[in-house]
């Protein structure tokens, strides 16, 4: 390819779940409803963790900060989705759409790490109940947390830079409902070697890591709840995690099959409908997960929405 074919380009055109027009207000109504969701269930959650002494605990703590991750993960994809469906255009320019790569990448790696952490608290509370307060420290949790957005900030600043050096023809089209890096990788005339290894280097270490690390501190967790003799003291032990696990399980099988099945098929369009699974559908069930299982957080919100409707003019 010539240097003189490849221009700057100045927009994408974000193609969709679907072009039909007549699924398009389904499809607006539908996003709408799950966004709004999402929206109010986790923060909910962040009311009722702040409001309730009792919740300001670690667990809890990064609990919060998951559900307000969720918030920012959802937010950075499904309003402009919405915009393009009510204006019927499809059009994102060129800045726009690294600005929704970064964030999108951003959140995504935010929500990995959080869920990493969150399995280390639970392996913590449950094989060193005596030392969980010494070792689960105010200064470590913030410090956890921090390290989180660190590794994500810059995880995402990396990948960004690499489509910056990308150089765009004329196949514009993303088949996607949001800038997705892979995506623009494809798109791309220009060499793509060096961003290829960047996708490959960060799903191992960024994706396999975390993993491996909740995986061992499960191991350690169910080692731990064999040895407990009481079936009862082994029922609370894991009731304390069942939410942590039920939304581990969630995020990874959806994001795992979203992308096992998109390299399976090589369909981008069905690679797209995929992705709502954990773009969208697990960040609004984040809170129900949580909320259902765990007494404390319905305790929480019982005091919260009751002392709501009493005094109205509290909260604002």
């Amino acid at each position: 390819m010539e240097a003189g074919n490849l221009t700057r380009v100045s927009e994408f055109l974000l193609l969709g779940l679907s072009e039909e027009p007549e699924l398009q207000p389904v499809l607006f109504g539908l996003f709408l409803s799950m966004y709004l969701t999402t929206v109010l269930g986790n923060l909910l959650i962040i009311l009722a963790v702040s409001s309730d002494s009792h919740l300001h605990t670690p667990m809890y703590f990064f609990l919060s900060n998951l559900s307000l991750v969720d918030i920012c993960f959802t937010s950075t994809t499904i309003p402009k989705m919405l915009v393009n469906i009510q204006t019927q255009s499809k059009a994102i320019t060129y800045e726009a759409c690294i600005t929704q790569m970064y964030f999108f990448i951003l959140f995504v790696g935010l929500d990995i790490f959080l869920l990493t952490v969150m399995a280390y608290d639970r392996f913590v509370a449950i094989c060193h109940p005596l030392k969980y307060m010494v070792i689960m420290n105010p200064r470590l949790c913030g410090l956890l947390v921090m390290v989180s957005w660190i590794i994500s900030v810059l995880n995402s600043l990396l990948q960004c830079l690499m489509v910056l050096r990308l150089s765009f023809c004329t196949a514009l089209e993303i088949p996607h409902f949001f800038c997705e890096f892979n995506q623009m990788v494809q798109l791309a005339c220009s060499d793509t070697f060096v961003e290829n290894i960047v996708i490959y280097f960060s799903a191992l270490l960024l994706g396999g890591g975390p993993l491996a690390g909740i995986l061992y501190s499960y191991s350690k967790i169910v080692s731990c709840i064999r040895a407990i003799p009481a079936a009862q003291g082994k029922y609370k032990a894991f009731s304390t995690c069942a939410s942590h696990l039920s939304v581990v399980s969630l995020f990874y099988g959806t994001s795992l099959g979203v992308y096992l099945s998109s390299a399976g098929t090589h369909s981008s369009q069905s690679s797209a409908t995929a992705s709502v699974m954990y773009t969208v559908v697990t960040p609004m069930l984040n809170p129900f997960i949580y909320s259902l299982r765990n007494k404390d957080i319905k305790g929480a919100l019982k005091r919260l929405l009751s002392y709501s409707a009493l005094c109205p003019h509290c909260l604002s």
